[in-house]
């Protein structure tokens, strides 16, 4: 049965109707062979997720993907977040445009020859609203997977929406296993329970659960030095702890990651020796050391 659009979805598909093809197209005899290429050249995907908004998640995506380039490895992020995308902005890539490539769609470059893509890329403007509903955002995460020439990556990072709704099922659905997911957290009570639902989540969709950073956990004044911990400390690693999965480390708060974030330069290229940018290297170093232990062992039983 046909799912009726209202007039904003309307405007939307008609808008990206050369990029989101049909359910038809994409369901048709080529599309698994195109997914399968694509992924198997793809060692590593990673879905960052979180369990309410404004934690910091897509800030920690670009950091631990610079991070991991650093550490020199092919690295390529996927905006998730059809409805909010800031990828590109925090890349300072706004305004730019893929091309189509021989292979596919290609992803714009980044800093340290990252792959991005985005809808945020495909928009008429920076103010034009997504207004759909599941079908029409799976439609586009199939496309993102099996359309788009991301090449040989080490990593693949997806920057998900907060919650666990359709993206996250779609990703988990499209990309099948080993999938793997990080989750961001701040300390405080509230963020916290909410992560725990995006853990329990990743489990129950057999994601392999790579552990919980703490973000913007404790605040050092640069006049005094003093420390606080603004919202609080240690939710993340309790969390980790009782739900039995590992705690990849906090990430200071810091005013200087916004202002470097607004100029479209992570803060672990432009202050390297910053603690956030030194925090963000630790992660990036836990992340790849917990796949390696999750891939000999297997991965881990599902939560209860």
């Amino acid at each position: 049965m046909s799912q009726s659009l209202n007039d904003s979805e309307e405007m939307s598909l008609r808008t990206y109707a050369p990029v989101v093809s049909s359910r038809a197209r994409a369901c048709s005899d080529g599309f698994d062979r195109r997914l399968h290429r694509r992924l198997s050249m793809i060692r590593h995907k990673v879905a960052v997720m979180s369990g309410k908004g404004g934690v910091g998640k897509s800030t920690v995506v670009v950091d631990l993907a610079v991070a991991l380039a650093l550490r020199g490895k092919k690295v390529g992020v996927l905006d998730g977040d059809i409805h909010g995308p800031n990828v590109p902005f925090l890349f300072g890539l706004q305004g730019q445009r893929p091309t189509s490539g021989p292979d596919g769609l290609m992803p714009l470059t980044a800093h340290q020859n990252i792959k991005v893509m985005s809808i945020a890329f495909l928009l008429d403007g920076r103010d034009t609203p997504v207004a759909w509903r599941g079908p029409l955002k799976h439609s586009l995460f199939e496309q993102f997977f099996a359309d788009v020439d991301w090449g040989e990556l080490d990593y693949l990072l997806i920057d998900l929406p907060p919650g666990t709704g359709d993206e996250p099922l779609s990703v988990a659905q499209l990309l099948g296993k080993p999938l793997w997911t990080v989750i961001v957290t701040t300390p405080q009570d509230v963020a916290v329970l909410d992560s725990r639902k995006a853990a329990v989540f990743g489990k129950s969709v057999d994601m392999g659960v790579l552990g919980i950073v703490e973000n913007m956990s404790g605040f050092s004044c640069p006049h005094c030095g003093a420390h606080m911990d603004v919202f609080k400390a240690g939710g993340g690693k309790k969390a980790s702890s009782e739900l039995g999965v590992p705690f990849l480390g906090r990430i200071p708060f810091d005013p200087i990651v916004v202002r470097v974030g607004d100029q479209g330069i992570p803060i672990v290229l432009k202050h390297p020796h910053s603690k956030v940018s030194k925090a963000f290297s630790k992660v990036a170093v836990r992340v790849d050391e917990a796949i390696a232990d999750l891939t000999e062992v297997g991965l881990p039983e599902r939560l209860p």
